[in-house]
């Protein structure tokens, strides 16, 4: 359970058994919504569980488990015990499903060799009503369960279609061989159909297993044990039992345990599970680790500083969780088909009846073999699959190659960008600048500038203060203890050194405090020309000299704006800097188009004035750019590891690569595409299959759609969706090198 905000609004999730079909998520995200306090439900078919947001003060997980199962379904609430749990309950439920397809086959196939081939068998009628009604009744007490959960709710679903479809063969069955001596009648259909659609569920539930592999997998990576020091011994405990503080020895082969800081010792670790980077990244004395990754050389000591829910791999589960379980737009359509659409199926079928058997004088047995064709062929199921199975191999995929996406509705909206922001510092650069040159005034030397500079600096967390910091260590500059020191957001800092005020910072800070800048201007536009952003140094309204600090441009940011390019979508880049290094560095990566002085709380309005104009993404480290991600159509935060990218963007990318921005909106076209496909196919399915099946060809080319065939076809649909969705596996993410 996770806490939102002080208001007490929480969201569980639910794991969520007994469910049948599309409809029945339907039925559930409304009872749920209907409890008080409840601010949001989402219920997905094919994860088979439920998120609800609410109001702790007005309602908790024991009433929302009690409003599901009101419905006739079971859940509980997920933990993370739930995960291993829940994998072993789909290998129970698929061991299960096999053995009724089985059994169901054992007694239907010898029903239908005896219908089609052994007419003179003696009490034949008698031997099919026996081979069918365990099918029926034993098989198929499933759909009468669900029917009966559906009529309870005012609602009706696919149980409903196939249990009205089979009982109406059935029973039509039992009444000719009672009294009409037993010619034409239907029960080996009735028998086929619930084998075939049980098949197609059994198919359906390997396949959906196969779309959860990403969650799965990263559960199963985590590491088991975890060598700890207490009491001055080395003890090797289950993972559960860390805490926060623990020392933790991890040696060569190892996997790193928890989330955590290294204290002594030297080693390169794989990263590849949670960033998808295959290159083993080095780690010493300060660096942070991830739980669950590879030790690959040395060994190490480090701190235990997150555990259990709090490391890393968790958050990324519960992220790909959340993702998987909120709908995308496109998915509310399915929805709101497969709410309306059994109603109106049950009614078309009770009009292919009575038109054929009382308007074109039809035998009994034709208008119902009708009527039982168009139920059955009609089950909305591939269009309640059509779309959460895209978007969970979708969101799946991206997590293994460590591009982590929040959900359904941004991967949707992700493939409709038409401009992204890039921030500058961290983004588009490495974010560790270094000094280049130092340019004093007359009477001044360089150590006097970085003398006083780093000394203003030492406190001040901005990336360009700790390169001015780094460079006074380097050269062993003395630092001078100051007072009264202020940090000017967007335009430097100001602090005192004994009686002497003095300013570091950029042109706009200068002008504020009426600095002349006149002698240095040549300077400056040189330095600014060549993408270097300029820091300079006052004594009261005098210019003591200039500091020139570089910030090295990504390798991968020219490749990833050229690809944006390629894909129709303008890049823009906001920075801090002034126009002329703005401009430098903007023309070195590739971008036209900026936005330069912008101060952090500005950031914002830039984004909302292009949303004017379409989709924005806005590209940042999740710092200082949250306003502005959380702003943007579509947040993409830098990954690195932080606490705050997971936090502020909608989609975070684990490599620190800019390349993954385009590979996100490729994915996010990828996953569309085959959301389109999938709907495409289930309703051209429903439109050209619904009209066959009710015998509108048959006056004029004698076709009449069998209710076997039609049972065959709705299993194919579903299984020929979840198939379709798949595929998305196999699609590479590579990008095409410009050079």
């Amino acid at each position: 359970m996770e806490t939102k905000n002080k208001e007490k609004i929480q969201t569980s999730t639910l794991k969520i058994s007994g469910m049948h079909c599309a409809s029945c998520s339907t039925i559930l995200t409304r009872a749920l919504q209907k409890v008080e306090g409840v601010k949001s439900a989402v219920v997905n078919y094919s994860t088979e569980k439920g998120t609800v947001t609410f109001d702790s003060a007005k309602t908790n997980e024991p009433a929302l488990i009690q409003a599901v199962q009101k419905k006739g379904y079971d859940a509980e609430a997920l933990t993370d015990e739930s995960y291993a749990r829940e994998e072993q309950l789909r290998k129970k439920e698929i061991k299960k499903l096999r053995f009724k397809v089985i059994l169901s086959v054992a007694f239907s196939l010898p029903a239908l060799i005896i219908s089609m081939f052994l007419m003179s068998l003696p009490y034949r009628e008698y031997v099919l009503w026996i081979l069918s009604t365990p099918v029926q009744f034993y098989i198929g007490r499933p759909f009468y369960q669900g029917t009966w959960a559906a009529l309870k709710n005012k609602s009706a679903n696919m149980d409903s279609l196939i249990a009205i479809g089979t009982s109406a063969a059935y029973f039509y069955s039992v009444y000719v061989v009672l009294f009409n001596g037993g010619e034409h009648q239907y029960f080996e259909i009735s028998a086929i159909l619930i084998t075939l659609v049980l098949l197609g569920k059994y198919l359906e539930a390997v396949a959906k297993g196969k779309t959860s592999q990403a969650i799965a997998k990263l559960v199963k990576m985590g590491a088991k044990t975890a060598t700890v020091f207490r009491k001055g011994k080395e003890l090797k405990i289950p993972i559960e039992q860390v805490v926060v503080g623990d020392m933790i020895i991890v040696k060569p082969g190892e996997k790193i345990p928890v989330d955590g800081m290294v204290v002594e010792g030297y080693s390169s670790v794989d990263e590849s599970l949670v960033t998808g980077e295959s290159m083993p990244v080095e780690k010493k004395k300060g660096d942070a680790v991830i739980g669950s990754t590879i030790n690959k050389q040395g060994t190490f000591r480090f701190k235990a500083t997150k555990v259990g829910a709090q490391t890393t791999l968790a958050r990324i589960v519960k992220l790909i969780e959340d993702a998987q379980g909120k709908k995308a737009p496109i998915q509310r359509f399915a929805d709101e088909v497969s709410a309306y659409f059994v109603p109106i199926v049950i009614g078309i079928a009770l009009l292919t009846f009575l038109v054929w058997f009382l308007v074109a004088g039809a035998e009994l047995e034709f208008a119902l073999i009708a009527a039982v064709a168009v139920l059955v062929i009609a089950c909305p199921c591939a269009l309640g699959l059509a779309t959460p199975t895209s978007i969970m191999v979708g969101t799946g995929k991206g997590a293994t190659h460590g591009i982590l996406i929040k959900g359904g509705d941004i991967l949707e909206a992700a493939h409709k960008v038409k401009y992204i922001v890039f921030d500058k510092t961290g983004t588009i650069t490495k974010g560790k600048p270094e000094v280049t040159e130092i340019v004093p005034s007359k009477g001044t030397s360089e150590r006097k500038i970085l003398e006083i500079a780093s000394s203003l600096e030492h406190d001040s967390e901005h990336p360009l203060a700790e390169a001015i910091v780094q460079e006074a260590k380097a050269k062993k500059v003395t630092l001078k203890r100051v007072s009264r020191f202020q940090a000017l957001v967007g335009r430097g800092v100001k602090a005192k050194i004994g009686s002497k005020e003095y300013h570091l910072g950029n042109v706009r800070l200068m002008t504020e405090k009426k600095v002349s800048l006149s002698s240095f201007s040549p300077s400056i536009e040189t330095l600014e020309g060549e993408g270097k952003t300029v820091m300079i140094l006052a004594e009261g309204r005098r210019v003591l000299g200039l500091i020139a600090v570089a910030d090295e441009i990504k390798g991968d940011s020219v490749d990833a704006v050229a690809m944006l390019k390629r894909m129709g979508i303008i890049s823009y880049m906001i920075t801090g800097d002034n126009k002329r290094t703005a401009a430098a560095i903007a023309k070195k990566v590739g971008i036209e188009k900026f936005f330069a002085e912008v101060l952090p709380e500005d950031k914002v309005a830039h984004v909302k004035e292009l949303q004017k104009r379409g989709k924005v993404a806005m590209v940042g480290d999740g710092l200082n750019d949250a306003p502005a991600l959380a702003q943007a159509d579509i947040g993409i935060a830098m990954g690195s590891g932080t606490d705050v990218a997971m936090e502020t963007g909608n989609i975070v990318l684990m490599k620190n690569s800019l390349l993954d921005v385009p590979r996100a909106i490729k994915l996010s076209k990828m996953t569309m595409a085959k959301v389109k496909q999938n709907m495409f196919w289930a309703l051209i399915y429903n439109i050209l299959g619904i009209p066959l099946a009710a015998g509108v060809l048959y006056p004029f080319t004698g076709w009449l759609l069998s209710p076997i065939i039609a049972g065959g076809a709705m299993a194919l649909s579903s299984v020929s969706v979840v198939s379709n969705a798949l595929l998305l596996r196999r699609k590479s993410l590579k990008l095409r090198k410009l050079r």
